[in-house]
């Protein structure tokens, strides 16, 4: 039992994981960019806006790779799949979740908005 305790107390895999449901669904990201001190809308973030973006969806080693491209979120909303898999240098895991769960989401949300 003790095991399954110590498992389940990192806070960070969980919200991880409901983050990137909520950014799917669009609910949460809004919500949660005014409460981090962001712009609503990814297309006004600066660089240090994407940086923290993504250091707070728990992706703190690949964040520094948005600083050091100078990624800010006109950049980030125009980023393809093979941009983020190879123009980043990084692993390919991390990448990966990052396209599927934020970069997509966010540019979708970012279309659906600006449509209307």
């Amino acid at each position: 039992m003790r095991g399954v305790a110590e498992v389940k107390e990192p806070c960070s895999l969980p919200m991880l994981s409901v983050d990137m449901e909520n950014k799917e669904n669009g609910s949460v990201g809004v919500k949660n960019s005014m409460e981090n001190g962001r712009p609503p809308d990814p297309a006004d973030w600066a660089v240090m806006d994407v940086v923290n973006y993504f250091r707070m969806a728990g992706f703190e080693e690949q964040a520094s790779a948005f600083q050091e491209q100078e990624i800010d979120g006109k950049s980030l909303l125009l980023m393809t799949r093979n941009d983020v898999l190879t123009g980043l240098q990084l692993k390919l895991g991390p990448a990966l979740k990052i396209y599927e769960y934020h970069v997509k989401p966010l540019q979708t949300k970012h279309l659906k908005h600006n449509s209307s």
